[in-house]
């Protein structure tokens, strides 16, 4: 399986901008641009896209986890936030809380870690991920 997207930019950093458009349409000419990444303009940025990315690919590898073990998950909700800093990025925090009737605390931790780990967005980084994981009844 191969998917695509593209960038566009136009100008100097600073005072540029450009687009990104992915296969699926999903992302549609968006706005990218040097305040949309460091600052809070207007449009999305790389980080944001990576922390998409990690968050929705975790959450869907802990699903598959969950129901292979025998647990029909009701709610995962999972945050990333990537962290960039001189010019690298060198963390991803994921924090989740998940509604899993019937399984124990430490059976929860055991497989998510386990998801954190193996989902295939987490192993393209080379850099830090944390999990924060939190069941709630």
């Amino acid at each position: 399986m191969k998917r695509k997207a593209s960038a566009v930019w136009n100008g100097t950093i600073k005072e540029g901008n450009g687009f990104l458009t992915t296969q699926s349409t999903v992302l549609n000419q968006t706005q990218y641009s040097f305040n949309s990444r460091f600052a809070e303009g207007i449009g999305t940025n790389p980080e944001e896209l990576l922390a998409a990315a990690h968050a929705g690919c975790f959450t869907m590898k802990l699903s598959l986890d969950l129901t292979q073990a025998g647990y029909t998950p009701e709610t995962l909700s999972t945050e990333s936030a990537i962290t960039l800093d001189n010019g690298k990025i060198t963390k991803s925090e994921l924090i989740l809380t998940a509604k899993v009737p019937g399984i124990s605390e430490e059976e929860f931790q055991k497989i998510a870690k386990n998801a954190e780990q193996t989902c295939p967005v987490s192993n393209a980084f080379s850099f830090e991920i944390s999990l924060s994981a939190q069941l709630i009844s």
